[in-house]
């Protein structure tokens, strides 16, 4: 299923592909019409009216690039995205990203194994990109796991609340092979806003896009 957020995302890169694109025609435009200009024909100059078209065609151009630009931020604004969002404040979200935020002295993830796996090594890593915790488990099944890190280091020393951090899962099987693994944090939200023309929903210090969120829950 598609929803406004996902294609919104779509209209916004194309606009922007189309952005880059003017603009290298611009330039190119003006140097051709520099160049004719320089070189144009004392006796038959070039026609100030096919002149002033060519302009008025580039800039018409762009103002049609602009109005787009008005339309997408609109459409942001009044998808139902923004509005049929606020519900979820104060709710318990479920988000397909492998960061968290740690609050409560606590990060939760939830996993999903495509086939069962031999060995599966859990590594909590900072926004340095540090491992900061690890864990390693044998025998684990397919499908749907949970992963609760309870703030500490693998020394044991309490981490302060706030701080964002990611899980990384290397599952593999009895060969060794690697086994594709699905990660999503959990968390309750806590605002619901609309950046760049895309609802977006806080979960902590993040800022989780609405197509990302995969279930909804009353917060306990």
């Amino acid at each position: 299923m598609v929803d406004a957020v996902s294609t919104g995302n779509s209209v916004l890169d194309k606009m922007a592909s189309s952005r880059g694109r003017l603009a290298d025609s611009e330039e190119t435009f003006l140097a051709l019409l520099t160049t004719q200009l320089k070189n144009q024909d004392p006796l038959s100059p070039l026609d100030s009216n096919e002149f002033t078209a060519q302009i008025v065609q580039m800039t018409g151009v762009e103002q049609q690039l602009l109005t787009n630009d008005l339309l997408a931020m609109l459409v942001g604004m009044n998808d139902g995205g923004l509005a049929g969002s606020v519900n979820l404040i104060g709710k318990t979200v479920t988000a397909a990203t492998s960061q968290a935020t740690l609050q409560d002295g606590k990060s939760t993830w939830t996993y999903d194994l495509t086939r069962a796996a031999t060995n599966v090594k859990y590594e909590v890593l900072n926004s340095a990109g540090q491992t900061v915790f690890s864990r390693s488990d044998t025998g684990v099944g397919a499908g749907e796991g949970a992963f609760e890190w309870d703030g500490k280091t693998t020394q044991g020393t309490q981490l302060p609340n706030g701080g964002t951090y990611s899980l990384k899962i290397t599952a593999t099987g009895s060969g060794g092979e690697t086994i594709n693994t699905s990660i999503y944090t959990t968390g309750v939200a806590s605002a619901v806003e609309t950046l760049n023309g895309q609802t977006v929903v806080s979960i902590g210090k993040l800022k989780i896009p609405l197509n990302a969120i995969s279930s909804v829950k009353q917060t306990v």
